[in-house]
């Protein structure tokens, strides 16, 4: 299995199960932006030299002043982590539920730290029929639950959620964590976070990530926003020197890239609906998304499954996550990222290939 370790992109144990070094994978498995880091980190991959025999600023000053001139909220409503799953791991820790609902299926993450401090976890419904939405009407009743952790957009299946669910949700006095490491894939960011209001919300948690849309995923950066009493606790909890020198300083460089961002924003628009258009031809069915990834459903009628699928890919050098993994996904359900036209046709063309001959069996590679 592909994600023995839990997540898609992991290139080293691709090549242990196939002998295929791992500069020659094609990796749908991983969301990443295509476009590749923006050309200012190499400037600081070379000036870093200058800085390595430097402890790294324990306080992530200047990041953390780049983030609030961005996004127009308080340094002290701030915490910079070592990638969001650090963010994930730090604001599970130190709310402590002893219950928690989570969205099913979504980011595997949330669950793993609910459990680590041993909260009961209520999983929220999101229905193929629904194009996977989160509806109000599923949510737990008002005051049955210490904290809500809802990605926007959702992770595997791409869609934002209402704001006025997470509005009510607040009214009623709930704490939410919104999971927002997606959400600068979208030309609408500014009117749909939620980070101003968790600037200064006693009960409301964002969280970014600057990894996927920077394609910085080595360099581990993320960071969180809510009312800085929570910020001050959660920064004298972290680890001393999470987030290294060199990180810090590539955060500083990339948030101030607009252009690379009104870059990638373009080419997302164009090619997530010719992909898509592209995918369904081949027989797939392929949900609507908001950001940089689809969940597909494999037809019944192939007999083909996505661990099937994903063998068979793999076999061939491409990369797919098998979103049957994720809770409250069936055994045909796969997720691709979306990437540059060449690479996304030639994934449509093996789709296409798999699909119109019989599935293979076997087991586990």
């Amino acid at each position: 299995m592909l994600e023995k370790y839990g997540h898609g992109g992991d290139l080293t144990t691709a090549e242990e199960l196939y002998g295929r070094p791992t500069q020659k994978w094609l990796d749908f498995s991983a969301n990443m932006n295509p476009l590749g880091p923006p050309e200012s980190v190499q400037s600081v991959l070379e000036r870093f030299g200058e800085h390595i025999g430097r402890y790294p600023d324990p306080r992530v000053r200047g990041l953390r002043q780049k983030i609030a001139e961005k996004y127009r909220i308080p340094v002290e409503s701030i915490w910079v982590g070592n990638g969001a799953a650090e963010c994930i791991d730090g604001i599970v820790k130190y709310l402590r539920p002893a219950s928690a609902a989570v969205t099913s299926p979504a980011f595997t993450e949330y669950e793993d730290a609910l459990h680590k401090v041993d909260a009961k976890v209520t999983h929220i419904p999101l229905r193929a029929e629904q194009d996977y939405r989160l509806i109000a009407e599923d949510l737990p009743p008002a005051g049955n639950m210490d904290l809500y952790m809802i990605g926007h957009p959702n992770n595997p299946t791409g869609r934002t959620v209402e704001a006025r669910l997470i509005k009510n949700l607040l009214e009623q006095g709930e704490t939410v964590v919104l999971d927002e490491a997606f959400i600068d894939f979208q030309p609408e960011e500014e009117e749909l976070t939620f980070i101003r209001i968790a600037a200064q919300h006693p009960r409301c948690f964002v969280i970014r990530s600057m990894t996927k849309f920077y394609t910085i995923p080595g360099i581990r950066l993320g960071f969180a926003v809510s009312h800085p009493d929570h910020i001050a606790a959660l920064m004298k909890q972290q680890i001393p020197w999470s987030v290294n020198g060199l990180a810090q300083m590539i955060g500083e460089e990339v948030l101030g890239d607009d252009g690379y961002a009104e870059r990638t924003l373009l080419w997302l628009a164009e090619e997530r609906e010719w992909f898509r258009r592209q995918l369904q031809e081949t027989g797939l069915i392929c949900y609507p998304s908001e950001t940089n990834f689809l969940l597909l459903e494999l037809p019944a009628r192939s007999g083909w499954t996505a661990p099937l699928a994903q063998r068979w890919l793999a076999r061939r050098g491409i990369l797919i996550r098998d979103a049957s993994l994720f809770y409250g996904l069936h055994e045909r359900c796969l997720r691709t990222a979306i990437r540059l036209r060449e690479e996304n046709a030639v994934l449509v063309s093996a789709l296409r290939d798999m699909l119109a001959s019989e599935p293979e069996g076997g087991g586990e590679e």
